[in-house]
């Protein structure tokens, strides 16, 4: 057995890990990096790279379908969805090889694939994907080991070979009956992008509406929009139990607000959450407290209680995106090696659903300023007002914003449209500027772009 000592070890190489892998070597730190599976973490692997790769695909399909709303009338065409996932596959593959080479060429740095058990403070035992075990200890670690799908506990859910957000991106084949289990943002985007390529959808939600933590608005208007795909959304159900009907068929029996209901579909996807992977690392051999889901507590500073021990990303809890998770790093290595004092503390939280239209949101919605008691202004506008929706035909949804009515300061924006993520970027700016809606709404944007439509929002508001 190999023993090594490191100045810093990093666990996990997400969107945290790695920048801050190298970040830390070409200071002149003595680092290792542990990964049980592939480099790149959730987002490269399995999360925003190929499910964004299959949405270009879907809406591609889409706007086959929908081409004639603009004189342009196709025949015939078909979904190839093996051309699909090779290109997929192809774009992580490219992905994953890029940062391993990033890692593997820097200098002071050892990228050690295998898996990392603490047992002592400062000290981890990793068995190798080769088989081989390593002692490792440093005085720095850093957490970036991430969170996977929570599988809930559902009878007969064991006997069917149930899909995640990981396993249904190895699907060659388009499913004849999707059933979704939960009506988040996972859900919805692989809802909405089979439905595209031909499954038909059934996304289960046992809240009382999709999008339970967004406006009612949001919730309703994206109903409405999945609806309009012919994707059956079902409220207020709870599954009840799974059954395998001969070698393609699953039955699963479910309560709708009561009612008893079975739904035999082919394949099931759960997106009812994720969890931690915090189990196997043994935390308790290092003194280091989670929380009662599995979820690392840290400050501001993402310090953990242990000195010298960090997490970043989603295994830490809150905001689960890809760029928190990079802000974190930021975040770390900016103290450790510019003496800086930066924190979580205020920073923005912006997030877009990608599906079509796009969510995207920043700050504070009507219902969370509601809920603290603001003194707040409501602007909104649909699409349908909006000239560059009209022209590209594309006019579901709507644009929102909360202000403060005192300051004229934005608190928040939700922008459920074409390019809405874009658009709510341009808003958080606004936020980050302190830039008051009066003078964006006097703002002269280009023309015709969505985010001229700024204007017209701001102005249904009386000074």
């Amino acid at each position: 057995m190999m023993n090594r000592q490191y100045d810093a070890i990093i666990i996990g190489s997400g969107q945290a890990g790695v920048p801050l892998a190298k970040k830390l070597a070409n200071a002149g730190k003595k680092v290792a990096i542990i990964e049980k599976r592939w480099v790149g973490g959730t987002c490269i692997n399995d999360g925003c790279t190929p499910t964004k790769a299959w949405i270009a695909s879907a809406k591609a399909a889409y706007e086959t379908q929908k081409n004639a709303d603009l004189g342009i009338f196709v025949k015939d065409y078909k979904i190839d969805m093996s051309f699909i996932k090779k290109r997929k596959d192809e774009l992580v593959e490219n992905a994953r090889k890029g940062s391993q080479k990033a890692l593997e060429e820097t200098k002071n740095l050892d990228l050690i694939l295998g898996e990392a058990t603490f047992t002592d403070v400062k000290t981890v035992l990793v068995t190798t994907n080769t088989g081989t075990e390593q002692t490792l200890k440093a005085d720095l670690f850093f957490l970036n080991t991430g969170t996977t799908t929570r599988i809930p506990e559902i009878e007969g859910l064991d006997t069917i070979d149930f899909l995640t957000s990981t396993s249904i991106l190895e699907l060659e084949a388009v499913p004849e009956h999707l059933l979704i289990i939960g009506g988040n943002y996972i859900g919805l985007e692989f809802g909405q992008m089979f439905r595209r390529f031909g499954s038909k959808v059934t996304i289960l939600e046992k809240s009382a509406r999709i999008l339970a933590g967004e406006d009612e608005d949001v919730s309703d208007e994206m109903h409405k929009i999945l609806q309009q795909e012919a994707i059956e959304v079902l409220a207020n159900v709870t599954a009840k139990s799974f059954e395998k009907v001969g070698k393609e068929q699953v039955i699963a029996t479910v309560d709708v607000a009561g009612k008893k209901r079975d739904i035999r579909c082919s394949h099931v996807l759960i997106a009812a959450g994720r969890v931690p992977q915090t189990p196997r690392l043994q935390l308790a051999n290092t003194g280091v407290k989670v929380d009662d889901k599995g979820y690392i507590k840290v400050n501001g500073k993402l310090e953990t209680n242990v000195k010298g021990i960090y997490a970043l990303g989603d295994v830490k809890g809150g905001p689960a995106f890809t760029h928190i998770s990079y802000n974190d790093y930021t975040i770390v290595y900016r103290n450790l090696l510019e003496n800086k004092q930066y924190t979580t503390r205020a920073r923005p939280v912006p997030y877009c659903m990608f599906t079509d239209p796009q969510l995207g949101r920043i700050g504070l919605s009507e219902m969370e300023a509601k809920k603290q008691g603001l003194n707040i202004k409501v602007a909104k506008l649909p699409m349908t007002s909006v000239a560059r929706g009209v022209e590209t035909g594309n006019t579901r949804g709507f644009m929102k914003a909360v202000v403060d009515s005192k300051t004229k300061r934005v608190l928040g924006a939700t922008i459920l449209a074409a390019e809405g993520g874009e658009i709510m970027s341009v808003l958080q700016m606004a936020m980050e500027g302190k830039i008051t809606y009066d003078r964006i709404r006097y703002c002269v944007f280009a023309h015709p772009l969505y985010t001229e439509s700024l204007n017209n929002l701001f102005m249904t508001l009386d000074d």
